[in-house]
């Protein structure tokens, strides 16, 4: 009986408490791509540079911190037009449906993830983020409905109790 109880509390907590899988950077990661790309623009080639742009961006779009994600979106979506290949693009459109998903944008993110699926139909990675950003929303659909319901209960309670004390 305990074990059952113990499962419902883990699973409730999962279900409001969100449960992705998607990794969490650190900032002594983020501050070691900010320095890799830094001296990367000293003489080194495009090509390395580009790739230190992208740890950073990966790092940004996964970090705890709003601004870190906000700025990681804001680099992805600014390189997104300057694609060479499309691995490269379906890397950044992938990496900001990261951005998207921990924004709370699920909507957008289910869009680039659509976007990046086009790209590569098979990709695992994007295959299971895509499920959990409609498990997201389809979790907030039912947390509206629950809210919205509660405050309709509520106000018919309020009408109900104001007629009652009229009569």
């Amino acid at each position: 009986m305990e074990a059952k109880v113990g499962k419902f509390f883990e699973s409730f907590s999962s279900f409001f408490g969100g449960g992705d899988q998607i990794p969490w950077c650190d900032g002594d990661i983020i501050q070691g791509c900010e320095r890799e790309v830094a001296e990367s623009g000293k003489g080194d080639s495009e090509e390395r540079k580009s790739e230190s742009i992208m740890r950073l961006s990966w790092a940004l779009v996964h970090s705890r911190q709003a601004e870190d994600v906000q700025r990681g979106i804001a680099m992805l979506e600014a390189s997104l037009a300057n694609n060479t290949s499309t691995l490269q693009q379906r890397e950044k459109l992938y990496l900001l449906a990261v951005g998207y998903f921990r924004t709370g944008e699920y909507p957008k993110s289910r869009q680039l993830l659509e976007q990046c699926l086009e790209i590569a139909p098979d990709w695992r990675q994007a295959l299971t983020l895509k499920k959990t950003v409609e498990d997201r929303i389809a979790k907030d659909g039912v947390i509206g409905i629950g809210i919205t319901a509660t405050a309709v209960g509520l106000i018919a309670g309020g009408i109900a109790a104001a007629l009652a004390r009229r009569n």
